[in-house]
């Protein structure tokens, strides 16, 4: 493998955009596997512009006919549309799957085969890709393992052989036998395959002298069962024999060692070879032959095998460290700096002076940190991890009305007799339970004043100590609080104060219904008294009711507009078109009076429920057709139109109001809804600035206008979803 490498040193160009893709024999996890992708995938490493994609088979653990016609059903889906350069499969399992599946998924592509024991050209020949395959094969020495164990343990009587009945290893056992020829009557070889790992525990649980044991690969039980990694490198380090391996798996889990496949560097080789391929070169089979001899020096130890014997490099793995070992580095410095000791010395000394001045600066700056701290008004805490308190400013103690010395090194919970201590802990429950809430808790001072908290906490991890914990701090919201209580109450002065302005012009419309009910009274009431003579009481209790009927329309009139005048103190769901009905209703004859026609139109199945506040709302509403009123008057009587339509739309209630106005100028339709803007020589311009403030702030909606169609178009969003739960 040597060539690969050098080509890989001295390569002066880059693949350009190769795709690889990599199925491997086994699940995501398995060592074996993995360590040989990972060597694959270091040597790709520098080629950023090669893109890898791995496909699992986890064919240790399934293996029916059944489930490899569905996996090539799910990797039909996978691999569609796909385009690799290279196919490689690790060990045997993919790569026969791939020789299945090779003339559906693939056209031309080259293979390349790694950590398979043998390689058949008339298998690849069958399948019609002789002149696509390459291998590298993994070819285990078990004679060179066998002299090595009896070169370090020459009194050596007996050696076990342990491989298991899958059908990797039945590729193993011709050499197994051939090793069985050749050592009879040196020493006792005992063949052990037909077994299960606990029968192994069992077996070499005992300490039996002159007996080591050479560990091929035992992944299946003698009944199938998959034995993991983990149960396998516990019974080789419990082994009371010393057992040699054929691969890095198991070096440095217990494996004594041997002359071994490093599967990490076996992986790099497969790459090299990989990127040869893709460079273009011509298909080939190498036997992989770059071995390396590897003990653990513990275990060495512990059987007394000495590998001084050898006369080839050895690595040494978990090596017992002598004192110089340990202190190399110290010992070459002090005998090669010694001429610069009597520097080291001063610099020490000149460190101490430095270190003290820092302490002193360090005192200084937390004295500085206290003092701050307990300057903030804001109560502020820390608690470690477990929820004891390990620092506080005075002004959290004095919350509390507890003293600081008695709150550090405690929990909250602590004192729970005390009742700031239980609403401070009911509200950090609350912020636990959700964090991107903010909430607020009141607090009664010495003085019998209401203080507003609100509560923020952040986790803190301190890299030097490793300690970790969380920050909470109080920060005093009352002054912000009564502010926005008297925007709110100033706002609703406002709101009242525009309801005030219209109703001017209501007690005028209410003056002109009043006053035709009025005249048909008097008329009724002279006329009985003129025919007093009329003895017939049907017709007496006819005039009765005709004065009846005036005078309940007129009680009706006057109850509309007391309810429209009250403010609404709460939400209450209600009904939109009711709601502009009883508007209309009030200013019915002023409408009529002034030759306009008012037409409702509502989609079929439109939601009319709203939450909100339903005086206010009808204040909007008569802002919105005032200004259409007054703007109509000055167009033609015989065609004067407000359009009202009503439908929904994505969880919203749609308000139109549409007049045939002529429109908003352009230069002021920007800023129609600011306060005190008025076209009016006698308008206040707060109308049109309070329907947006109660529709938008109160009630959660939006209103905008435009020019449409010779008028202005003023439409009312109204959100119907989340008002309901609010």
């Amino acid at each position: 493998m040597k060539k690969y490498f050098l080509f890989f040193i001295f390569q002066t160009f880059l693949f350009a955009n190769s795709s690889v893709l990599i199925i491997n024999s086994y699940h995501k996890g398995y060592e074996f596997s993995d360590s040989i992708i990972n060597g694959i995938e270091k040597t790709f490493y520098p080629h950023s512009n090669i893109d890898v994609n791995v496909l699992y088979m986890d064919s240790k653990r399934v293996s029916s006919k059944e489930y490899y016609n569905n996996l090539e059903k799910l990797y039909k889906v996978q691999l569609k549309n796909r385009k690799y350069d290279l196919i490689i499969a690790v060990d045997r399992f993919a790569y026969d799957f791939v020789l299945d599946i090779y003339s559906s998924f693939f056209t031309n592509e080259p293979i390349l085969t790694v950590g398979i024991e043998n390689f058949s050209p008339e298998k690849a020949a069958r399948y019609g890709v002789a002149d696509r395959v390459s291998a590298l094969i993994e070819k285990r020495d078990l004679k060179g393992n066998v002299d090595i164990i009896r070169t370090i343990f020459p009194i050596m009587k007996k050696l076990y052989i342990i491989n298991d009945i899958s059908l990797n290893a039945t590729h193993t056992e011709p050499l197994i036998y051939d090793l069985i020829e050749k050592f009879d009557g040196i020493f006792e070889l005992v063949y052990l395959k037909e077994d299960n790992l606990e029968k192994l525990k069992e077996k070499f649980s005992k300490k039996e002298e002159f007996s080591a044991a050479l560990f091929i690969r035992f992944y299946k039980n003698k009944n199938g069962e998959l034995n993991k990694n983990q149960e396998i490198a516990k019974f080789i380090k419990n082994a009371k024999i010393p057992i040699f391996v054929t691969d890095s798996l198991f070096i440095e889990k217990g494996a004594t060692g041997g002359k071994v496949v490093d599967l990490f560097r076996f992986g790099k080789s497969s790459g090299l070879m990989a990127l040869g391929i893709l460079n273009g070169a011509k298909p080939r089979v190498e036997i992989y032959d770059d071995l390396n001899y590897i003990f653990d020096s513990t275990k060495l130890g512990e059987f007394t095998l000495p590998v001084d014997a050898l006369k080839v490099p050895i690595e040494l793995v978990n090596k017992r460290k002598t004192f110089y070992d340990r202190h190399t580095g110290f010992i070459n410095f002090v005998f090669t700096t010694s001429p610069f000791l009597l520097f080291l010395i001063i610099g020490l000394f000149h460190n101490i002076y430095m270190r003290k001045q820092v302490e002193k600066d360090l005192r200084r700056r937390i004295e500085f940190d206290e003092t701050l701290l307990n300057a903030i008004e804001s109560p502020i805490f820390w608690q470690d991890s477990n929820g004891v308190i390990v620092d506080s400013n005075t002004t959290f103690c004095k919350l509390l009305n507890i003293k600081c010395s008695e709150l550090y090194g405690k929990k909250l919970t602590d004192f729970v007799d005390n009742t700031n201590v239980k609403k401070v802990l009911e509200v950090l429950e609350k912020y636990k339970q959700n964090e991107k809430e903010n909430y607020e808790f009141s607090y009664i001072n010495k003085n019998m004043r209401k203080i507003i908290y609100l509560v923020k906490r952040e986790n803190f991890y301190d890299e030097k100590s490793k300690s970790e914990g969380s920050v909470t701090i109080f920060t005093d919201i009352t002054k912000e609080k009564e502010i926005a209580l008297e925007k709110q109450k100033n706002r609703q002065f406002v709101i009242q104060q525009s309801k005030l302005a219209e109703i001017g012009e209501i007690f005028s419309s209410i003056a002109h219904q009043w006053k035709s009910p009025l005249v048909e009274i008097t008329a009724i009431a002279q006329e009985l008294f003129y025919t007093k003579s009329c003895k017939d009481v049907k017709e007496d209790d006819s005039f009765v009711k005709d004065i009846m009927n005036q005078v309940t329309y007129m009680t009706d009139t006057i109850n509309d507009f007391q309810n429209f005048i009250m403010p609404s103190n709460k939400k209450v769901i209600f009904n939109i078109e009711d709601a502009i009905k009883s508007m209309l209703l009030i200013v019915h004859h002023n409408m009529k009076y002034n030759s306009i026609k008012i037409s409702i139109e509502i989609d079929n199945n439109t939601d009319l429920e709203v939450l909100g506040y339903k005086n206010e709302f009808m204040q909007s509403f008569l802002n919105i057709v005032n200004n259409a009123k007054d703007a109509l008057l000055g167009q033609d009587y015989k065609n004067r139109k407000i359009d009202i339509k009503l439908h929904n739309e994505a969880k919203e209630l749609i308000i139109t109001i549409h007049d045939n106005a002529g429109g908003i100028s352009e230069k002021n339709l920007e800023n129609i809804f600011e306060p005190y803007f008025t076209t009016k020589d006698d308008g206040h311009g707060i109308g049109l600035y309070m329907s947006k403030v109660i529709i938008e702030d109160k009630m959660n909606g939006k209103i905008s206008v435009e020019n449409k169609n010779n008028g202005a178009l003023f439409t009312i969003r109204l959100r119907q979803d989340e008002n309901f739960n609010s």
